[in-house]
C-alpha cells in the first residue's frame, strides 16, 4: 500500500480506538470525577511512555530540542490535554454524549479555515463539499438538541474545549510536519505536561476518590491501549496527512460512537439519525477522493 493509505488506515484505527474510550469515559464517570479521571488516565500513560522516552537516543532527542520547541510542545499539552481532554470528560459527566459529540464536531469546519491562514493548505472545491457534507451530517443527526438550564455552563465549557482541539489540531500539524521532532517525544512531552495540569487540578477541585478494580482496569486500558499508544500513532499520522484531512478523519468518531452506542448500550438509531451518518461518511469520502 501506499505510505497516504497506510497512514490513513492508521488514523482511522486511532479514531476507533478513541471512540470506544466515549463508552468506558461514560462507565468510569459513575464513580470517578471527571477531571481526576482525566489526570490518572493521561499521567498513568505519560508513566507508561516514560521509559521509551528515557532511552538513550531519547535522551539526546530531548537535549537538542531548543527552548522554542519546548514552548511549542508545552502549548500543545495545554490545549489538546488539558484543556480538550479536560473538558470533554467534563462534558461527558454533565452532557449527553450526542451533544458532546455534535459540538466537538465543529472542530472541522474551525480547522479548515485556520489550515487556509496558517498552513496555507488549500482544500479545493472537494474538500469544501466535503467539510459541508459533514457538518451538515452531524447537524442532522443530533437535531435538535434540547438541554435543560443547568447544562448550559458545561455546553460553554465543551464549546471551549471544541476551539482548542481546533487550533491544537493545526498546532500539532504543524510541530509533526515542520519541527522534525520524533512523535514518541511531541507524545510524552506534550501529554506529561497536560496530564500534570488536570490531575493537580482534579485533585484540588474533586480529590482523589476510591477505585475499585473495575474503575482501574477502565483507567488501564484506556492509558495503555487508548492514549499511550492511539496518541503517539495519531502524531506519526500528522507527518503525512494534511491538518483538513486528519480532521475529517478524525470526525467520523460521529459514526462510530452512534455504532458502539448501539452495539454496546443498546441505543437504537432512527432514520433521520441513519441519514446524518450517511452525510458524514459521504464528507469522509469526498475529502479522500480530491487526495487521489
Amino acid at each position: 500500500m501506499k505510505p497516504h493509505t497506510i497512514a490513513v488506515l492508521q488514523a482511522l484505527l486511532v479514531t476507533f480506538l478513541w471512540s470506544t474510550s466515549w463508552v468506558l469515559i461514560k462507565f468510569g464517570l459513575v464513580d470517578i470525577p471527571p477531571l481526576t479521571f482525566a489526570g490518572l488516565r493521561y499521567a498513568l500513560a505519560f508513566l507508561i511512555l516514560l521509559p521509551f522516552t528515557l532511552s538513550s537516543k531519547g535522551r539526546r532527542e530531548l537535549k537538542s530540542l531548543s527552548s522554542r520547541q519546548w514552548g511549542l510542545l508545552l502549548l500543545l499539552g495545554l490545549l489538546f490535554y488539558a484543556v480538550v481532554q479536560g473538558s470533554q470528560f467534563f462534558g461527558l459527566a454533565f452532557l449527553p454524549a450526542a451533544t458532546v459529540s455534535l459540538i466537538l464536531g465543529f472542530t472541522t469546519l474551525v480547522v479548515a479555515l485556520m489550515g487556509v491562514f496558517w498552513l496555507a493548505e488549500q482544500p479545493g472545491w472537494m474538500g469544501w463539499l466535503g467539510i459541508t457534507l459533514s457538518m451538515i451530517g452531524a447537524v442532522v443527526y443530533f437535531y435538535p438538541v434540547e438541554l435543560p438550564g443547568s447544562q448550559y455552563f458545561a455546553l460553554f465549557i465543551v464549546t471551549i474545549g471544541m476551539l482548542a482541539n481546533a487550533v491544537s489540531a493545526v498546532l500539532g500539524r504543524s510541530i509533526n510536519q515542520r519541527e522534525n521532532i520524533p512523535p514518541l517525544i511531541v507524545t510524552t512531552v506534550s501529554m506529561g505536561f497536560g496530564a500534570a495540569l488536570l490531575l493537580a487540578a482534579g485533585t484540588i477541585t474533586q480529590g482523589i476518590p476510591y477505585l475499585t478494580a473495575k474503575n482501574w482496569i477502565i483507567i488501564l486500558w484506556l492509558a495503555l491501549v487508548n492514549t499511550a499508544f492511539a496518541f503517539t500513532l495519531w502524531n506519526h499520522t500528522l507527518r503525512s496527512l494534511p491538518a483538513m484531512e486528519s480532521s475529517i478523519i478524525n470526525s467520523t468518531m460521529l459514526v462510530q460512537i452512534a455504532l458502539l452506542a448501539w452495539l454496546v448500550l443498546g441505543e437504537a438509531l432512527t432514520y433521520k439519525e441513519w441519514l446524518g451518518l450517511l452525510l458524514v461518511g459521504a464528507g469522509v469520502l469526498v475529502v479522500q477522493l480530491r487526495l487521489k
